[in-house]
């Protein structure tokens, strides 16, 4: 089971991981405690939008682009399969084969074809 707060939490990690930073740096420079962000990187606490906001702007990155790459992870155990909420009552699945085929060249980086200028 995938679940959202796991999916950000390992984007956020990557992210301060990519930068070389710790998770004294970031959480400094977020105003949040270091416990706490640590909870959130490890999908054990749901950040509100205003930490997501704070952790982004700490690490020097969009939140849009953190999102981006949730989505598109989520989006990738969809077409695995794989379910993204436990619980979900069988009326709410959507049916495998009514899922689409992954277009080539999807990934979750930035591209400078999608932003607008």
């Amino acid at each position: 089971m995938v679940l959202l707060r796991q999916l950000l939490g390992d984007v956020l990690r990557q992210l301060r991981l990519r930068q070389g930073r710790t998770l004294r740096e970031v959480s400094a420079a977020a105003r949040v405690s270091l416990g706490y962000l640590s909870e959130v990187e490890r999908g054990q606490k749901e950040a509100s939008s205003e930490l997501l906001s704070s952790i982004c702007k700490a690490l020097g990155v969009p939140l849009s682009h953190v999102l981006r790459d949730v989505a598109d992870q989520l989006a990738l155990a969809e077409l695995q399969h794989e379910p993204v909420m436990a619980g979900a009552p069988e009326h709410e699945r959507i049916p495998a084969e009514s899922i689409p085929e992954t277009p080539e060249g999807i990934t979750g980086e930035l591209r400078a074809d999608m932003v607008a200028a």
